[in-house]
């Protein structure tokens, strides 16, 4: 049985200046090492599942947060460092990439011995994801050099968190 890595919005909005929710340079730092678990993993025959945030113009979510990652837009793209990788695109519009996409039908095809969960951002959406995924009762890994948030308080909360509350393996 293999695994499967789920990239949560590793996208052009969130990780190339100029877009609106650009979450800075800090967050790129993640990139050498999300490449090395995506080069390592498929390897063993790993499967790639990008999660990539997907909103209408008129999302609620803009309520609280700038619109960003609107569908059909350049901001939805997962960025070039990391899109030569084969992998399966799953457009989401909440959080969690479970929310009202294919992702659990997905997963129930692919029958992973775990799910290994990176990218962006780690106190949002990975979390999120992360939550449903342990409320499915997958196995889930979090590589700690393979998450990013801005905001590093809330990163090391969330973490602790997936560790002591979700028990997510922290590698």
């Amino acid at each position: 049985m293999s695994n499967v890595i789920m990239v949560v919005d590793m996208l052009k909005g969130f990780l190339e200046k100029g877009y609106p929710l650009y979450i800075g340079d800090s967050c790129r730092s993640i990139l050498p090492d999300i490449q090395a678990l995506l080069e390592s993993e498929t390897s063993r025959g790993s499967r790639i599942i990008f999660l990539c945030d997907n909103h209408s113009p008129d999302d609620l979510e803009f309520k609280m947060f700038s619109p960003h990652c609107i569908e059909g837009t350049e901001e939805t793209a997962v960025i070039p460092e990391l899109s030569s990788y084969k992998g399966e695109i799953i457009l989401k519009r909440r959080y969690s990439g479970f929310f009202d996409t294919v992702l659990e039908r997905k997963l129930k095809e692919y029958n992973p011995e775990k799910l290994i969960i990176c990218g962006v951002l780690t106190n949002i959406c990975v979390l999120h994801t992360a939550a449903d995924a342990r409320n499915r009762d997958y196995e889930v890994e979090i590589p700690v050099n393979c998450v990013a948030s801005p905001d590093k308080t809330a990163h090391a909360y969330a973490l602790q968190h997936m560790e002591k509350v979700l028990d997510v393996k922290l590698i």
